[in-house]
């Protein structure tokens, strides 16, 4: 047993209202400059629908993840070490631009320099890229609330499997939303594509992250990724992907799409993993046990063999303490309610999210049924408009099983937490259908309903015992200045986070002011806003 610790997320689908909050400011945060306009580190996608970019779940086109040879090896899907060094030069299995979206802007200048003329000036759209003027036909979000409605049947790679259970009829069609980042895999098919070894996965939390020293623009690693989460950035070069907000995490705070997330339906904490066992996890003939193969690689954080090995593997003492207090481990773990996204990727993803229940309760009570009696809540499961079979191409390899299991729990939470909310009598038998005590369904409920700040993100501080070697960031960043991650106020990052001394460099006079997402705590609001006239700046220059 080798243990090992990783930060990871869970997101509850049934809470997501697509408002894009997490995408924007992880944008103003990251991506907010030249070479990266079309790379959205965290992206929402209405499902069905083709995703961003256009039908990345295809890996027959694009060849991402891993897959098994007839001897059961584990291989890179996009074929052997030589196959790529061929195609390393002209890699036939990239997107195009087109793929994800031209990024524009509009012409504003045009609304303010217009001579005066019979017809209101408009302001045309331009590439963010070229310059030059463009068509708008597509955007990272552009299948937005548009659902299986018949334009999308066919278009949705996992929508033709099981296209024949969906009803056609748009207006009776249900959708829900499935926000994404980079997943952060024990498995990370990215790095074994990457011929020049430029990424790599900290061993102190499992984030997987590019080294722009070492990138040198390969673009193998886009192919790699199955999730099409690494992109290249055109301006300078290199790859470039989410980083889980490191240096936020690093002192405890959490990631800047969890902090703004409107709906509060992340959660991130530390899971104890067999590092031993990855590969053997991995490697399972059945893709429909892969689930279950990953979930025996977690190991128990209460168990006292598994604190001693951690101990052992020099785990510190708050990292164990998180472990044991971790809401993604009681969500992947205890309650079994989270799955994994497309685990027949075989890439071990530790993004893992909660399936959607939410309109079962409204299609019963329009048929005249008592919406949240268990007995109706666990015979509509498998009468959903999105079928549990959709559901299961995305987060078990087809097991509806597992799909079935976590929806009938959460049925089970609203159908018992209905009684203790109206004063019924608790009916026992509720929660021992789902294999629960009325405790522990209580205990769900309030995890998933009414947690607050400090259970969501049970994220311990690892820079506090370890200031000396996060000083030496202060010296230079191969991502400062032209081409860094939005960082244009590093210096101020690094005075809040330690990373300098009293004497530090402060942040430029001009921008001292102004609220940096790398470190903002989520409850001030100072900077946020302009305190005068002449403090308007551009939203590039805001961060």
């Amino acid at each position: 047993m080798r243990v090992m610790a990783q930060l990871a997320m869970v997101m509850n689908l049934d809470k997501c209202i697509g408002c894009h909050t997490c995408s924007v400011t992880c944008k103003q945060a990251w991506t907010n400059r030249g070479g990266v306009e079309y790379a959205w580190f965290n992206n929402v996608e209405t499902r069905p629908g083709q995703g961003y970019p256009r039908q990345y779940e295809d890996q027959g086109r694009w060849k991402g993840g891993w897959t098994l040879t007839k001897r059961g090896k584990l291989t890179l899907r996009s074929g052997s070490r030589l196959r790529r060094l061929l195609n390393i030069f002209a890699n036939p299995d990239l997107p195009t631009v087109s793929d994800y979206y031209e990024p524009w802007t509009y012409d504003y200048q045009n609304l303010l320099s217009a001579p005066p003329a019979d017809t209101t000036p408009t302001a045309k759209p331009v590439s963010s890229i070229t310059g030059e003027d463009t068509a708008v036909t597509w955007g990272a979000n552009w299948d937005d609330d548009l659902g299986g409605g018949p334009a999308q049947i066919g278009r949705d790679p996992l929508l033709g499997k099981v296209s024949e259970q969906v009803k056609l009829e748009f207006e009776q069609t249900f959708m829900f939303y499935l926000p994404r980042i980079c997943e952060h895999c024990l498995n990370p098919s990215c790095a074994a594509s990457c011929p020049s070894g430029a990424i790599y996965k900290r061993t102190e939390d499992g984030i997987v992250l590019v080294d722009q020293d070492r990138c040198r623009g390969w673009r193998q690693c886009v192919t790699g990724c199955p999730y099409k989460k690494i992109y290249f950035n055109h301006k300078t070069g290199k790859a470039e992907k989410c980083t889980f907000c490191y240096p936020r995490v690093e002192v405890g705070i959490p990631t800047v799409c969890s902090e703004t997330c409107v709906g509060r339906l992340r959660y991130i904490g530390v899971l104890l993993y067999d590092a031993d066992r990855v590969g053997e996890a991995a490697s399972v003939r059945d893709e429909k046990d892969l689930y279950p193969a990953q979930l025996g690689v977690f190991l128990n954080p209460h168990d006292p063999r598994v604190i001693a090995e951690a101990e052992r593997a020099g785990i510190s003492p708050e990292w164990l303490e998180a472990a044991r207090n971790s809401p993604v481990y009681q969500l992947i773990v205890d309650y079994q309610l989270a799955l994994p996204l497309h685990p027949e990727y075989r890439t071990m993803p530790m993004v893992w999210y909660v399936p959607p229940l939410s309109p079962v309760v409204d299609v019963l009570a329009q048929t005249g049924h008592d919406g949240e009696n268990a007995g109706n809540l666990f015979g509509a499961i498998d009468a959903l408009r999105i079928p549990v079979e959709y559901l299961a191409e995305l987060f078990t390899a087809g097991d509806v099983g597992p799909v079935r299991a976590a929806l009938q729990r959460l049925a089970a939470m609203r159908a018992h937490m209905r009684k203790v909310n109206l004063g019924e009598d608790v009916d026992d038998s509720i929660a021992a259908s789902v294999r629960l005590r009325p405790g522990e369904i209580e205990s769900m409920y309030r995890l998933l309903a009414i947690a607050k700040y400090e259970d969501r993100y049970v994220i311990p501080d690892g820079a506090g015992s370890d200031a000396h070697r996060l000083d030496a960031l202060a010296t230079g960043c191969s991502l400062d200045g032209d081409g860094g991650p939005g960082m244009t106020a590093f210096d101020a990052m690094a005075e809040k986070f330690h990373l300098t001394d009293t004497n530090g460099a402060a942040a430029p006079p001009d921008k001292a002011n102004r609220i940096n997402l790398l470190d903002w705590d989520g409850t001030s609001t100072k900077g946020l806003f302009p305190t005068n006239g002449n403090d308007v700046t551009h939203e590039s220059e805001a961060v």
